[in-house]
């Protein structure tokens, strides 16, 4: 299977499937010296994990990390990082009915018409459990990121119809409430919604936010590797996730370009921006502000409310999923999304190191 890895300088490589006997990941180009423990990783694996709160899967999963390689005396070493966490609680008998059907909104049928044969147990490389490597990369990307003060959060916008109060922005809270949401009020609504979800055996969708601050401006290429590109893909390419926006988003084909341009200003004797309608990137170039993306993220498609469907004789029929799984994505997601953002980051950073001669003679001389 191809295109299992992403990156160019700081690239990873996941592997290892929902129901398998462990997923991991292989991280290159980390510079050596960064200091690097198993517990640095396990910080951001907790918060991905399963069986934390009533609106994620009942599926106890510890998801310990062990690192392989890479690490000596606690420092990594610049030659590949190998990780592992074990799977502990598959009931894979849970998903061997689904073998003759395709779910809807599942990758099962564009698998079989892809390669033929697919792994029906809990959707094994299409399986969520598969970020669990993209996590652990990204605890490494953000700790190497903080190394030269970039902070990359992500925390859940909206999920239904309940947003956030941007007026109540509280950063604490992202750990604390069970939706991730850095507002507590608007978290308890949510919360209540998402109740009412699980009556109806339904899930629910919603959107997370990340915010990228004190990113140097230079980062990005101008044509096809773009930085807003670069992390577009990251971000499309985890599962659940349906849209991305930069800055203003959509919003920006309603307004005229006098109201969407930046004005740019001297700030404590920089350059720097009025307004901050492009989210940081312009051109595909990071201009120095806070970079801004939100992840739009789609319903739980396993849902125990019955469905139509096709089996693979291609008779219709009507299905029930069975198993353990999430009312709603969201609030697990956003770990995933704020480590794909720093491992766009952090290759970025190291890409743009070759992009200026006077830069390379101060290095080497």
């Amino acid at each position: 299977m191809a295109g299992s890895s992403f990156g160019t300088i700081f690239k990873l490589t996941t592997w290892g499937e929902s129901h398998g006997k462990a997923l991991g990941v292989v991280v290159d180009g980390c510079p050596a010296g960064l200091p690097l423990t198993e517990e640095d990783i396990q910080l951001y694996l907790n918060r991905r994990k399963p069986g934390q709160s009533r609106f994620a899967t009942p599926r106890k999963e510890d998801d310990c990390v062990e690192i392989l390689s890479g690490v000596f005396e606690g420092h990594t070493t610049g030659t590949p990082i190998s990780m592992m966490v074990p799977n502990t609680s598959q009931k894979s008998h849970d998903y061997s009915e689904i073998a003759s059907y395709y779910r809807p909104g599942h990758a099962d049928y564009t698998f079989d018409a892809k390669y033929g044969f697919r792994d029906y147990r809990g959707g094994g490389r299409s399986s969520g459990r598969e970020t669990i490597g993209r996590v652990a990369a990204g605890a490494i990307a953000a700790k190497l990121l903080k190394t030269m003060g970039i902070e990359v959060q992500a925390y859940t916008r909206s999920i239904g119809p309940v947003s956030i109060d941007p007026a109540h922005f509280d950063a604490s809270a992202i750990l604390d409430t069970p939706t991730a949401m850095p507002d507590r009020e608007a978290s308890l609504q949510a919360e209540k919604y998402l109740e009412q979800c699980m009556k109806n055996l339904d899930s629910a969708g919603g959107v997370i936010e990340c915010r990228m601050l004190h990113v140097p401006a230079g980062l990005g290429e101008p044509v096809f590797e773009k930085l807003d590109a670069s992390l577009a893909k990251a971000i499309m390419s985890i599962g659940a996730v349906k849209a991305v926006e930069i800055g203003d988003g959509t919003l920006c084909s309603q307004t005229t370009g006098s109201a969407n341009n930046d004005a740019f200003c001297i700030r404590d004797g920089q350059i720097a921006k009025q307004t901050n309608h492009a989210g940081g990137i312009l051109g595909g170039i990071s201009d120095g502000s806070p970079i801004l993306l939100r992840a739009h993220i789609k319903p739980t498609p396993s849902i125990f409310s019955s469905q139509n469907t096709v089996n693979k004789n291609g008779e219709e029929i009507q299905v029930q999923i069975k198993g353990r799984h999430d009312p709603v994505i969201v609030p697990r997601a956003v770990v995933v999304v704020e480590s794909m953002a720093a491992i766009t980051l952090a290759d970025a950073l190291l890409v743009n190191m070759s992009s200026r001669l006077d830069r390379i003679m101060e290095l080497y001389q």
